[in-house]
């Protein structure tokens, strides 16, 4: 087989990813690899795409080969999806699969999103590898690189793949309508900030935003990332897990901790594009990295605005609540053009009024916990190189190791005993839920002394 490798990463040859393609090109040397590096050109690619073009065309199959940022793919491969679908190239029929490496944080998502746009543009997607960063040094992982391909191989071979569906509904979009303001009603003093990169005042986006400035009854302004003069994607480089600092010099890190980061809610406010916030939003998302993995915004409830078939979207919607999840953010609302657009719109504005009146916040469920404990593991481990994020989990407890909590750990020996004895359960009888009930009856009975 020809197969033209997607390599997303910003780090081009560099990428840990890309090792685990060398080592399968090594492997199955009678298949032929050609390695586009759409990450670190990007911007040649955005003047020029002939060259990767014809690579494409010329390929049985399309193998993309990207680190896992912020959810999803970088926002360079991000960009080069959005020039491929808009070159009009017939990859109809292609095969595609992929590759990533990371620590499992939202690794699914990411793949997901490479999927459906695989499919967008009639490609016979086969399920990728997603791999530990390190597992490539192991037997056990490069026994799971060949395992995959393999299975890749097997799967051309035997016609077996994902192929193009159809629309899972219609989406013709409600225009949102303007709100009178009273003159009289003053809007009390909030800084929420709304991020959006619109560019057209007359879209059906901007008519969203405008009313939902209007209904809010707080202060509140637009950043435009689209004017900022971002130098580009983050290059996953790292210089920032000590200094803090972006190794760009676009003043961005600052602008983002200034302007963005001390307001008392965000709202996000985009047009769905290619499955996701379409590559610009990407891109900023990417560069918030200059935080590291410090949930330096928990407690400050977040709404989106979205204009697009939102409905359609399961990875995105888990993309926007995951990330709530694991920032320790309330969400409190998305309103979207699909239907009721006003209700919708009003509805975001009154949560976002009762959650910043009574500070309301929720708890993680899995997706937030289970993140966390990623990035906890993680953190921990990297404590020498990612200083900041090691002097943040300490200060806010994050490192809540189960082997610290020995005490409850040595309880359920006890307990286990119990359970093992059929004499001594049958004896004991409902003793043990009552047990396990008690403390519950004192806090209970506490309440009602204070009656």
């Amino acid at each position: 087989m020809k197969i033209t490798v997607i390599n997303g990463s910003p780090k081009g040859k560099y990428s840990i990813t890309l090792q685990t393609v060398r080592y399968l090109e090594i492997k199955y040397p009678e298949h032929s690899f050609t390695v586009l590096h759409v990450g670190q050109r990007i911007k040649a690619l955005e003047k020029d795409m002939n060259e990767a073009l014809d690579a494409i065309k010329e390929a049985d199959a399309l193998l993309f080969s990207y680190p896992v940022y912020t959810f999803l793919a970088p926002s360079q491969l991000h960009r080069f999806i959005e020039l491929l679908k808009s070159s009009g190239a017939d990859l109809k029929g292609k095969y595609a699969t992929q590759i990533s490496t990371s620590k499992h944080f939202y690794d699914v998502t990411a793949h997901k999103y490479v999927e459906e746009n695989a499919l967008d543009m009639g490609m016979r997607y086969i399920r990728g590898l997603s791999a530990d960063m390190e597992d490539l040094l192991t037997d056990k992982g490069r026994k799971e690189a060949e395992q995959f391909f393999e299975r890749f191989l097997w799967s051309v071979k035997e016609n077996i793949y994902e192929g193009s569906r159809e629309a899972r509904c219609d989406y013709v979009p409600v225009k949102a309508t303007a709100y009178a303001l009273d003159a009289n009603v003053k809007k009390i003093d909030k800084d929420i900030v709304i991020i959006t990169d619109n560019k057209d005042k007359n879209s059906d986006l901007q008519h969203m935003i405008d009313r939902f400035r209007a209904v809010l009854p707080y202060e509140s302004r637009v950043v435009n990332i689209s004017e900022y003069p971002l130098g580009g994607g983050c290059l996953g480089c790292f210089r920032c897990a000590v200094s803090e600092k972006c190794v760009y010099k676009d003043g961005f890190d600052a602008f983002l901790r200034d302007k963005i980061q001390k307001a008392d809610a965000i709202v996000y406010a985009f047009k769905i594009s290619d499955h996701s916030m379409g590559s610009c939003f990407k891109m900023y998302d990417d560069r918030n990295f200059c935080n590291g993995h410090r949930t330096v915004t928990v407690g400050m409830p977040v709404g989106y605005i979205i204009s697009g078939n939102y409905a359609a979207e399961n990875n995105l919607k888990t993309v926007i609540e995951a990330r709530c999840e694991t920032g320790g953010n309330f969400l409190a609302g998305v309103a979207t053009d699909e239907y009721e657009t006003d209700k919708q719109i009003d509805a975001l504005a009154k949560s976002l009024d009762f959650a910043l009146k009574t500070n309301h916040t929720a708890p993680q469920n899995f997706w937030g916990v289970g993140g966390m404990k990623i990035f906890r593991d993680l953190i921990y481990q990297m404590r020498g190189m990612m200083r900041a994020d090691h002097k943040f989990y300490k200060k806010q407890g994050i490192y809540d190791f189960p082997q610290k909590k020995w005490f409850s750990s040595l309880k359920m020996y006890p307990v286990g005993l119990l359970l093992s004895n059929e004499k001594i359960l049958s004896k004991i009888g409902n003793k043990m839920n009552e047990g396990m009930l008690a403390p519950y009856e004192k806090m209970f009975k506490d309440m009602d002394k204070k009656r």
